[in-house]
């Protein structure tokens, strides 16, 4: 069976066709597959390439001078911006013996000192030169790779954003159904331990959710209160599918920080693609509401810390009703384009669970499970007061699960 390709590793091959005139940059959660992407890449091109990884010592394929004896082993090379110029150049040589050029792949490049600087200086000097070195560049911590790339870079990249896998994704690939879907997530490195529940939950926690945090948000950026942090991602994965008020967060966990510090802490784990906190839609701009809607990037991150079976969960209406919601509300998000809005709205009693906007487009989308009670009105009172283009109820009576989840958020914003 051929390896499964996400539809990422074709956009590349397209933006690679012509010479060089933007640095690509490949970012988005950690697990999500751009490694793979990059690699899969190279087998598709006839071009020289190079690939080389920040976070990883030399390759043992490299050439090691002789160390006299008595004399102590020099150390690994440190990554940092005299390491990237050196490499740059051989890059830049092999393009320069090459017809059709060459590709320069730089991975975790966010943890290079003042890495944005260096490779704005490089880019320009090779454009000047009219070189054909296409560079491509991954991170795993999007928020830092988005300041350097929109205060050094401006105009100079253009993004290609890595999501968290889709249900038809993990189908084609590992062959899963919709309720493994929906329990298990889209997360490609977990599929195989799926049968496993106890080493599934532990590398969902222990190699995932722990380095996302670590590495991505505590080391990139400055968090004073970091345990606060850590348990806002507690309480958002366990309460995914509900509005909680930034004030009723701070009382659940029990802290004595500011409501500001907290959307500031969602946003750093949004961006990390953990959690998203949805704004309440308003037919005015307004500014950040006090009850966001806080939903998982990836139902992995909901169920693993639960405590539920496979089993139990599907046997717990109120639960699996929550995982569905949460499954769609990723899916919009994680698929919606630069353009596209993804809120909630609520007036009393009456509730739509997504909405999405584009331009003067409205959507309003309510999910029904069949496992939970539901208010009826919501749909109603929202068409009469802001009059969208179109209604959708997914599950029960409307849409199926699975064809909701097998189209972006884009495609239900089109005329229907």
């Amino acid at each position: 069976m051929a390896a499964f390709e996400r539809d990422h590793v074709a956009t590349l091959v397209r933006r690679l066709a012509g010479p060089p005139r933007f640095i690509i940059a490949l970012f988005g959660p950690r697990q999500t597959g751009k490694t793979t992407i990059v690699q899969q890449l190279r087998h598709r091109i006839d071009r020289p390439s190079r690939y080389l990884a920040v976070d990883e010592p030399d390759s043992a394929s490299l050439e090691i001078p002789q160390v006299p004896a008595g004399a102590s082993p020099g150390r690994s090379r440190v990554r940092d911006a005299e390491w990237l110029v050196l490499e740059w150049e051989k890059a830049r040589r092999e393009a320069d013996r090459s017809p059709a050029g060459s590709v320069l792949i730089l991975d975790e490049i966010q943890k290079i000192p003042q890495w944005s600087e260096t490779v704005k200086g490089l880019w320009d000097a090779d454009r000047a030169v009219g070189c054909g070195l296409h560079v491509i560049i991954l991170g795993s911590a999007p928020l830092l790779m988005q300041a350097g790339l929109t205060e050094s870079l401006a105009g100079r990249f253009e993004p290609i954003r890595v999501t968290h896998w889709t249900f038809p994704e993990m189908a084609a690939a590992f062959g899963i159904d919709l309720h493994t879907y929906l329990f298990f997530g889209g997360y490609p490195g977990a599929a195989l331990r799926v049968p496993d529940l106890l080493r599934w939950r532990d590398y969902i926690l222990g190699a995932l959710v722990e380095p996302n945090i670590e590495r991505d948000v505590l080391a990139m950026t400055r968090v004073d209160k970091p345990a606060l942090l850590k348990r806002l991602f507690e309480l958002g994965a366990s309460c995914s599918g509900q509005i909680l008020s930034y004030t009723k967060m701070l009382g659940q966990l029990q802290d004595a920080g500011n409501t500001t510090t907290l959307a500031r802490y969602v946003d750093l784990l949004e961006n990390a693609g953990l959690i998203a906190g949805l704004p309440k839609y308003a037919s005015r701009p307004h500014r950040r509401g006090s009850s966001p809607k806080l939903t998982v990037l990836n139902t992995a991150l909901m169920t693993a810390g639960s405590g539920y079976t496979f089993e139990e969960a599907g046997a717990d209406r109120t639960f699996w009703g929550r995982i569905v919601e949460s499954a769609v509300g990723a899916h919009l998000f994680n698929t919606a384009t630069s353009d596209i809005r993804v809120y909630y709205w609520r007036d009393g009693q009456h509730e739509v669970d997504f909405v999405l906007r584009r331009g003067p487009r409205l959507v309003g989308i309510e999910v029904k499970s069949g496992l939970r009670p539901r208010l009826s009105r919501g749909l109603e009172v929202f068409e009469a007061r802001f009059g969208p283009q179109r209604i959708l109820v997914v599950g029960e009576g409307g849409v199926r699960l699975n064809e909701f989840l097998a189209a972006p958020a884009g495609y239900w914003c089109e005329e229907g």
